[in-house]
């Protein structure tokens, strides 16, 4: 496949995203950019009895099936200002034979993975050589994210506490490994989920 510009890559995924949500019942808006931290502004719409608004940021990558990784810097990494804010990932085939995929996070899940994933690498003991890649230049790859896949029924829950925590059990256990633990401020510092 030849080199993708960039922004066509964003619009595959918000696209991607936007037709989604419609699937899901949902009435989406991109921002163009107009709005930080959020590509699309959906609403429910297919519920008279609430109005139920989620943000939703995209990051897409196109690669190889099962090759996907997404960087997640700091601007990822921070926690959630709101019960309803979410990062939907999207890997995009580079063989169009094969369906696009989308993983469904909430962004306290995203800033814990991209930190926890980082900081282990960095500190791994078993290293054999010295890393110093910074916490800024995070990437994670799909399977973190495996068990978010396609889980639209998510964005009907509120972040902060009724989502499960579904990312993979060793990233629970190496919060507590020295050199690791969480991004500033995040959420989970003073309880931990959970998972």
């Amino acid at each position: 496949m030849p080199t993708r510009d960039t922004k066509l890559t964003k619009s595959i995924g918000e696209h991607h995203v936007c037709a989604e949500l419609a699937r899901h019942g949902w009435a989406a808006a991109l921002t163009r950019d107009g709005l930080a931290r959020t590509d699309i502004l959906a609403v429910r719409a297919d519920d008279d009895t609430r109005r139920t608004l989620v943000e939703v940021q995209v990051k897409t990558t196109v690669a190889k099936p099962g090759k996907a990784n997404w960087p997640l810097g700091e601007n990822s990494q921070k926690p959630a200002v709101g019960p309803r804010e979410w990062f939907v990932l999207v890997a995009a085939p580079t063989d169009l034979a094969l369906p696009v995929r989308s993983f469904v996070v909430p962004r306290d899940h995203i800033a814990a993975a991209a930190w926890i994933g980082h900081m282990s690498w960095l500190t791994d003991p078993d290293a054999k050589r010295a890393r110093n890649t910074p916490v800024a230049q995070s990437r994670v790859s799909l399977d973190v994210f495996a068990d978010y896949e396609g889980r639209w029924d998510l964005l009907d829950t509120d972040t902060t506490d009724d989502v499960p925590v579904l990312l993979p059990t060793w990233m629970r256990d190496n919060i507590d490994r020295d050199g690791v633990g969480l991004p500033e401020g995040h959420p989970w510092q003073t309880k931990l989920p959970s998972w």
